[in-house]
């Protein structure tokens, strides 16, 4: 079974286009500009509104909205967490794929010395355009969705021709990694594709937005109580900043690591 740059898809969420960062950054201006935004209309609303009535009523609806923020944020930090190792599995079984293809290849005979040169290349140029030493402009998602080494690849070993029963038999088995290793690649790719839907990632930026113009419209407006919820916003949007880069493995700041890949090309041609 072969894989094509037709299986994948050419729309992607804006949250995955957009730098984590940069969200990170909104959202901190959402939320801490809800906080002064609470503060400002306080000064304006009349002196029943502030009664203790009011502010039993305003707490529990911010303790409903809270304990709604802090469930979703945990399953969103659970899920990126798990979508990230995911990732690092799948790199760790790519390179042992790769490790067992070359071994095969030296046991089919001279005939495969050829398509073993042109692993050990191709693996090589992929784990650069990955994750390169210098910043290129191209996600390392990217890259692995361009590269062709692997449909190369398996072109080179259908042209092998088996001459003995042995030879058939790791042909077939030469096939079969290949074909898990176009497998591999192309879920890696869709999978990151996904993304965070960007719809829930609004919802919860309005949810935190809503929370601390709460806390603003009761607090006192004094540097203390400011610069508490400066820090507390920072620390809301450091949690998106982490969920997103978590969810972008081959992308982001926080990237998978090459280590599995860089060992498995060590091992190559021995």
């Amino acid at each position: 079974m072969r894989y094509s740059p037709q299986h994948v898809r050419t729309t992607r969420d804006p949250v995955s286009i957009v730098s984590s960062l940069v969200i990170a950054l909104l959202s901190f201006v959402v939320i801490f500009g809800s906080a002064l935004f609470g503060m400002f209309v306080r000064h304006f609303l009349p002196e029943h509104h502030l009664r203790d009535d009011t502010r039993d009523t305003v707490k529990l609806g911010a303790g409903l909205i809270a304990t709604l923020a802090a469930l979703v944020l945990g399953l969103l930090v659970g899920s990126a967490k798990s979508s990230f190792d995911s990732v690092n599995a799948g790199i760790t079984q790519a390179a042992v794929r790769v490790i067992l293809m070359d071994r095969t290849l030296a046991r089919y005979g001279p005939e495969a010395h050829d398509a073993r040169e042109q692993l050990r290349r191709g693996f090589a140029a992929s784990i650069e355009a990955a994750w390169p030493d210098q910043k290129t402009g191209v996600s390392g998602l990217t890259a692995i969705e361009r590269s062709n080494a692997i449909e190369t690849l398996q072109e080179t070993i259908e042209k092998l021709r088996p001459a003995s029963e042995l030879q058939r038999s790791l042909h077939a088995r030469l096939r079969e990694l290949a074909d898990d290793m176009a497998h591999a690649r192309w879920l890696v790719v869709e999978q990151q594709r996904i993304g965070l839907p960007t719809i829930l990632l609004v919802v919860l930026v309005l949810w935190l937005a809503i929370l601390y113009g709460t806390f603003g419209l009761f607090a006192p407006r004094n540097a203390t109580v400011i610069v508490v919820l400066l820090v507390c916003a920072l620390s809301a949007a450091a949690s998106l900043f982490l969920i997103l880069e978590l969810n972008r493995p081959l992308e982001g700041m926080i990237k998978a690591s090459r280590a599995p890949m860089v060992n498995a090309l060590e091992q190559l041609g021995r």
